[in-house]
């Protein structure tokens, strides 16, 4: 009868406490220059053993503007100087969730928002297996990354299904929009045939798409 006493009240404790977010894992969340782009910084638990951390709960992300829900993660391997983007559907926009899982790679932003303040404006962050940071990404941007490391392992969540046909995307060096890349030898990047062929910014910012 004493040992269920105890256990009951170290229950009712525990909840008590869970309901105030005392057991509940923190994440830092800090905005960017681009509005609804957030970079998230989850906490890590580490030990002797090693370390464990949540890589995502929604009521945790939700408090913090993430609401959208999820319905696909996709993995993806790259090796060194792979560069993949810049991608966007046309009609099932996605908000996306990007975390790198091996290596380091350079994400990267462009707002194709038409209504926004900052529209044709970009941003990137260096994510790594290290730092853990991950970036959460709304509807109404075109995304890439290069690999930064011998390889990397990228595992993004997405709020949509990928549609073949809705695929699209904005030529990765457009000349309008500048983006800084951290290449130091074009030579030396790989890129799908589709990536090199992508619209220009000029191409899509004329309203003929999207």
């Amino acid at each position: 009868m004493y040992f269920l006493s105890v256990c009951t009240i170290n229950v009712v404790d525990f909840l008590w406490h869970l309901k105030k977010g005392e057991y509940m894992s923190q994440i830092k969340v800090t905005e960017t220059k681009l509005q609804g782009i957030k970079v998230v910084q989850p906490q890590v638990f580490g030990d002797n053993r090693g370390w464990f951390m949540e890589g995502y709960q929604y009521d945790i992300y939700s408090q913090a503007g993430i609401t959208c829900t999820f319905v696909q993660d996709n993995l993806a391997y790259s090796k060194k100087d792979v560069l993949r983007g810049l991608h966007f559907q046309k009609k099932h926009q996605q908000d996306k969730l990007i975390s790198v899982l091996h290596g380091k790679i350079l994400d990267v932003v462009v707002d194709i928002r038409r209504n926004s303040a900052t529209f044709g404006q970009w941003f990137s962050i260096e994510l790594s297996a290290e730092s853990k940071k991950q970036l959460f990404i709304p509807k109404g941007f075109a995304h890439g990354y290069i690999v930064l490391s011998k390889d990397a392992e990228i595992l993004y969540k997405c709020s949509e299904k990928y549609y073949p046909e809705e695929e699209s995307g904005i030529l990765w060096n457009d000349k309008d929009l500048q983006i800084d890349w951290q290449v130091e030898d074009e030579g030396k990047l790989i890129l799908s045939e589709k990536d090199k062929k992508w619209q220009t910014w000029k191409e899509f910012s004329c309203g003929c798409e999207y």
